[in-house]
């Protein structure tokens, strides 16, 4: 009996103290995590807009050309950012804002880039993603990435909207899609159009 009641005691104590000490751990470790994930939403903002940056500049310097160059602002109910140089005369050259939405293993997150016209991309990043490697992770690529970069964001009727399929770079709002990845195409596609609407109709 007095060897159960040891045991338990035993257990209880050693559960105890590694639950505080992973309290401990996550609790000293937060700030540092929080630090990380701010600075990688800034390199992929800083690169959708194509603001230029020292490669390989660290999380303080990336921080500091954003907030020299980037102010944040609501329209509607979306949060942008607006790239202005800070060595220029006030002038927005673009807007950038999140897209997200359920990819097909997992949720997919990113940023689109416009010009100020507001219905030419400039750029497009993807900062979170768990598609299949080899297929529907290649979103992630330059070779993808860089096909939207001076397309528009409307058809020919004026209609918002992106086409990402086969063939879809003959269109003037469409890029090819990723052969073997449609279901990921698709879902990227209904996800960016779903913001486009949004900047479209708060314009």
């Amino acid at each position: 009996m007095k060897g159960n009641v040891y045991t338990l005691l035993y257990a209880f104590v050693l559960g105890t103290t590694c639950a505080l000490l992973l309290t401990a751990a996550s609790q000293f470790t937060t700030p540092y995590r929080d630090a990380n994930a701010k600075a990688e939403e800034v390199l992929n903002i800083l690169t959708a807009l194509k603001v230029p940056f020292e490669e390989g500049a660290s999380s303080e310097e990336l921080l500091n050309v954003f907030n020299g160059n980037i102010e944040e602002k609501q329209r509607g109910d979306m949060t942008i950012y607006e790239y202005s140089p800070a060595n220029g005369n006030g002038e927005v050259l673009a807007v950038v804002m999140r897209f997200a939405g359920p990819g097909l293993w997992g949720p997919v997150k990113g940023f689109l880039a416009l010009e100020s016209d507001l219905r030419t991309i400039r750029g497009l990043t993807f900062y979170e993603q768990e598609e299949t490697p080899g297929l529907g992770g290649e979103i992630v690529t330059d070779d993808f990435r860089s096909q939207f970069a001076g397309k528009s964001i409307v058809d020919e009727s004026n209609k918002a909207g992106i086409v990402i399929r086969g063939g879809g770079n003959k269109l003037i709002n469409g890029v090819d899609a990723i052969s073997g990845a449609t279901m990921t195409c698709d879902k990227v596609q209904q996800m960016l159009n779903k913001a486009i609407v949004k900047i479209v109709e708060n314009e």
